[in-house]
């Protein structure tokens, strides 16, 4: 599973980090950023929960 989050839709809400904080990160304008794009197995669950959990829909899975 790979994501990345489009900085251009993404608001900074952080309901992704609260999710998965080991694939998800805020950048110094405090909006998300996914630390790697490919997720390792074990957190693919907690990432699709953030991607279905995002309130801007944000969060792509490729």
């Amino acid at each position: 599973m790979k994501v990345w989050v489009d900085d251009g839709v993404c608001r900074g809400h952080g309901m992704c980090l609260t999710l998965c904080p080991e694939v998800f990160s805020l950048t110094d304008d405090g909006y998300a950023e996914a630390m790697t794009s490919v997720v390792p197995t074990e957190l693919e669950e907690a990432t699709r929960e953030a991607i279905a959990s995002c309130p801007e829909q944000a969060i792509k899975e490729t």
